[in-house]
This record gives structure tokens, sequence and C-alpha cells, in this order.
């Protein structure tokens, strides 16, 4: 769990600046909203696309190469972000990451799983999710710093370099586990059965289609907050990015809370609950005046994020046949992240035309509305006695 939690913070170092470099971004190549969110999207979009190949190829080949090259990977791409000199060329290079980054999510949680008992899944699951919430807070923090004392384009170097030799050493350390695990336990385990109670497919679609449309909102949402904390409350940029971290401090007891009331009361319920929070969070960051209001709705919001995050892939990893699950994941991430680098431009597009506090109003209200449309078709289908307690009815 260590190697995997720190692999997770690795594969977030790149991916976690873009957003709050955003502001610095915008100055220099003179950006609107629609263009800044185009940035985002072009990482985005392709960091979607990524999922699904990588996830059908971690049911297929050695799961660390993928892990590999969505650390190590990843970081090359950031490098040459960091070079380009165009709008047009950082585009480019910020699709490259995003494929690249494809790789990780899919892979890491099936072997997560493979190594805990079922009735603690969601609480490592938490726990490798700290990680990546842990590089969401750190990392834009540094770089900020970094462009601010010498510009953007080194804080992309500056992340990008150590992380490429972590990466070559994590894929070292986890062939040396691999490697002790088969002597250990010999190679007769891969044989044999692994107990799954499937769920209908029905309920994972619908969960599916929920979870990513809810993460989409909140990704478009996220991706503004700092141009709302510069524009519309006036702050410097570099509190800007300092705020953004904010809701990423969350993730050290929202993660682990949301892996845990999943094992304990059902990851629906707790998905549920947390998104019939969101919206309301949303609304609210227009409505309130800058300060301890605004604060609290940033860890509000970073808490609706991690516990979801964590209370998703449990519920997916639990309910999903070993040899498609991280196929499955790659739909789900792919569908998320499509969705929210589909929703960020249009989000903007809101901004531009009806100003801050309307485009949130119809987030907000997206939010709400999808959540209470699925639970009522997921509290619905989980009533509904299946076919085998029908003939036995």
């Amino acid at each position: 769990m260590p190697l995997f939690i720190l692999g997770h913070f690795s594969h977030h170092v790149l991916t976690s600046i873009t957003v709050p470099l955003i502001p610095f971004i915008r100055s220099a190549f003179d950006l609107d909203y629609t263009q800044s969110g185009l940035v985002i999207s072009a990482f985005t979009l392709a960091y979607g696309i990524g999922q699904l190949p990588a996830g059908w190829l971690a049911d297929r080949i050695e799961p660390r190469k993928l892990l590999t090259i969505g650390i190590s990977g990843v970081a090359l791409a950031g490098i040459l972000v960091g070079l380009s000199q165009t709008y047009l060329l950082m585009l480019i290079f910020l699709v490259l990451m995003g494929i690249l980054a494809g790789g990780y999510h899919p892979t890491a949680p099936p072997l997560i799983a493979a190594t805990v008992r079922p009735e603690h899944l969601g609480r490592a699951l938490g726990l490798h999710n700290i990680g990546g919430g842990t590089s969401h807070f750190l990392t834009p923090l540094i770089a900020v710093a970094v462009a601010n004392a010498w510009g953007w384009r080194n804080a992309y170097l500056a992340m990008a370099i150590p992380t490429v030799a972590f990466g070559i050493l994590f894929y070292l350390r986890l062939g040396q586990l691999n490697a002790r695990e088969k002597a250990n336990h010999g190679e007769a385990k891969k044989g044999e059965p692994i107990e799954f109670r499937p769920e209908s497919m029905r309920r994972i679609v619908v969960f599916l289609i929920f979870s990513t449309f809810t993460a989409a909102i909140i990704i478009s949402t996220v991706s503004f907050i700092p141009l709302l904390m510069v524009d519309h409350f006036q702050v410097s940029k570099r509190t800007a990015a300092a705020l953004l971290s904010v809701i990423y401090v969350a993730v050290f007891w929202a993660s682990p809370l949301g892996g845990y009331l999943s094992d304990r009361v059902g990851s629906v319920r707790v998905t549920l609950a947390v998104c019939f929070t969101a919206g309301p969070v949303i609304f609210l960051f227009t409505v309130l005046p800058y300060g301890l209001g605004i604060f609290a709705l940033l860890i509000l919001l970073g808490t609706v994020i991690f516990a979801r995050m964590s209370a998703s892939e449990t519920f997916i990893v639990s309910k999903t046949p070993p040899r498609i699950r991280s196929t499955v994941l790659g739909i789900y991430f792919f569908s998320g992240m499509e969705g929210g680098g589909i929703l960020t431009p249009v989000l903007g597009y809101l901004i531009d035309r009806l100003g801050f506090q309307t485009a949130f109003t119809i987030a907000a209200g997206a939010t709400f509305m999808v959540t209470l449309i699925s639970a009522f078709w997921l509290r619905e289908d989980r009533q509904r006695p299946s076919s085998a307690e029908r003939e036995q009815t």
C-alpha cells in the first residue's frame, strides 16, 4: 500500500498543476474563458480517451508497464509542455500527456483488490486515493511558487524531471515485490478461482452514468475555481492557487472515510449522499462573500470529491468480474474525464455569456437533478427481487 500511495502521488504531480497555473497561462497567451477552458479540456479529453485502451490492455498485459507509463510517460510529456512556445503546441503536448496518463487508474485498483480482503477493499482504495489527493494539494503550491519566481514553463520542468526518475524506480520496485510474491505463494495461486457475486448489469450501468456525470460537473467546476477567485473575488493569482489546494486537504479524512463507510453501509449510499451535497456547495460559491464561508465550501467540495471517488471505485471493483475489472474501470474513468473535458469549455462559455453566478447555479441544479433521478433508479433496482429470488418464491 505505501508503494501504491507513492505511485498515485507521482502520477498526479503533472496532472494536477495545469488548473492552478491557468491564470499564468492565460496571461502569457492572452486567453478568454473559453480558450482557458480548452487548455484544461485538451488534457482532460485525452486523459479520458487514454483510459479505454489502457483498461483493455491492463486485463491482458503486465500491469506495471502501464503504471510506469502513467508516471514517467506523463512526466516526459510535461517537459514538452514546459518547452512549448505557442498556444497550439502547448495544447498538442497536453493531449499527449493525457493519453499517456490513461494507464494508471484502470490498472492500480484491481492490483490493490488482489492484496486485501474484500471486507477491507473500501478502506484500501481510500488509502490509495490519499496519494493522489496529497499530490493535488502539495504540487500546485510548489508549481505556483516556481511560476512566480521563474515562470509557468519552468514550473512544468521542475515538477517533471524528478517524476521521471521516480517512475523508473517504481517499475523496478514493483517488479521485486511481484517476484517475491510469486516465490512466497507459488504460481499455482494464479489459477485459483476468485469468488465473484455478479451485480445486475442495469444497476452497474445506472451507477456508472450517475457517478461519471456528477464527476464531470464537479471537474468542470473545480477547473474554474482559480479564475472565480481572481475575477469574482479579486484575489491574487498566488492566493487563488493556494485556495484550490484547500480542496485537496479533505483527502486525508474524506477518502478513507468514504472507503470505510462503503465497507460498512454500502458504496451506493455513500455516493448518493455526497453527490446530494455537491449541488448546494457549488451553488453557494457565488452567493457567499469571500471569507470563512468560501473556505468552508472548498473543504466541503473536497470532501465530496474524495468520498465519492473511494465509494465509486469500491462499487466497481467489488461488483465486476476480475477478468474485465480494468476494462470497466477504464470505461468509468473515460466517461468521467471525457464528460469533464466536454463540460469545462461549456461552463466557460456560460461564464462568458451569463457570468459566474448563473453558470454555477446551472451546474448545481444539474448535479442535484441527476442525483435525485439516479437515487430513484438505484433504489428501485435494489428493491426489485432477482430472478433467482422470484423462482424461489
